[in-house]
Formats: structure tokens, sequence, C-alpha cells
């Protein structure tokens, strides 16, 4: 009898796992990315983040996913696709 961890099953939910958290690193990534580019970087190596971003921002987290516009849900869309791309791959 074989270990559990070794079966097939688990290696594959164990790499499935990681492909997730892969995914997920890109998207925060691209994120951040962005997030510093439309803020201003302080001489001190902080950054400030334009109050017209910090107002849409926090309007969006404290809306459910299906009363958001038309446009904000396809930005979401485009993130969970990159994570349906690695489940159906997986």
């Amino acid at each position: 009898m074989s270990d559990w961890w070794t079966e097939p099953a688990f290696v594959w939910l164990i790499t499935l796992r990681e492909k997730i958290a892969d995914a997920q690193h890109l998207i925060w990534a691209d994120w951040m990315e962005y997030l510093l580019l439309v803020s201003q970087e302080n001489e001190d190596g902080t950054v400030t983040i334009p109050a017209d971003k910090v107002t849409r921002w926090k309007r969006q987290i404290n809306t459910d996913y299906c009363d958001l516009t038309i446009k904000e849900q396809a930005s979401d869309l485009e993130q969970a696709d990159k994570i349906f791309t690695v489940l159906s791959d997986g």
C-alpha cells in the first residue's frame, strides 16, 4: 500500500494548487504594477495613491459583484478567466 501523498489524485491536487497560486501571484503582480504606475512616488520611497482612485476602489470594495458596472464586471471576469484557464488545463 502506497502512502496517500503519493497517490495520483493527491499529486494532481497539489500541482493544481501550485498552478492556481502562480496565476494568483501574476494577477497580484499586474495589479501592483498598475497601482504603482498610477500613484505618485515620493522622495522617501513611499507612494501616494490619487484620491479619485481611492474613492473608486473603496466603492468597489463595498459593492457586490452583481452590483458593479458592466465594465467593472468585465474586468473581474478577465481575472476569473486567468484562473479558469488554470483549472481547465489542470
